[in-house]
């Protein structure tokens, strides 16, 4: 799988001197992304494959919206791999986007300069709060007398 492949690129680089790399995660619901983002000439990819292709068609601007709202330049130093586990597909897409967000912030704050890191982190703020910042909404458990978690069954005085 895509898993073996980015161990394989972790271990080569320890070899030769530390590639500059950041590891970010974001979280949906049960959705886990982590990004693995490195210098490089602009590669995004979610579990080895581009984003662009990513399912369902509706959702994926709201992938490609840290790319839009940073700026294609700003992602062609870098390269992202992704990897997502769990959840359904609205809470990956929504967890992809927050790793990658997140990856960029940390990168330009280790790589590159404090100033631009905080100019990246306002416009993605200012744009949805969730983009970096988790959702620590989780679905309450079943409770009995009732079909949800807070719906009671139907009662009637006859």
């Amino acid at each position: 799988g895509s898993f073996n492949r980015h161990r394989k690129v972790v271990i080569m680089s320890d070899k030769k001197k530390m590639v500059d790399s950041v590891q970010c995660f974001g979280r949906k619901k049960t959705a886990t992304a982590v990004a693995f983002c490195k210098r490089g000439q602009g590669i995004l990819k979610v579990n080895g494959q581009p984003i662009e292709l990513m399912e369902p068609e509706g959702m994926r601007f709201k992938v490609l919206e840290p790319v839009k709202l940073l700026g294609e330049e700003r992602f062609s130093g870098v390269d992202i791999r992704v990897r997502v586990r769990g959840g359904g597909q609205t809470a990956r897409i929504y967890a992809i986007r927050q790793a990658v967000s997140k990856a960029m912030v940390a990168f330009y704050q280790k790589y590159v300069d404090e100033a631009s890191k905080q100019e990246i982190k306002d416009i993605l703020l200012t744009y949805d709060r969730t983009l970096l910042v988790a959702d620590p909404r989780r679905s309450e458990p079943k409770k009995f007398g009732g079909p949800g978690a807070r719906a009671r069954y139907q009662k009637s005085y006859r």
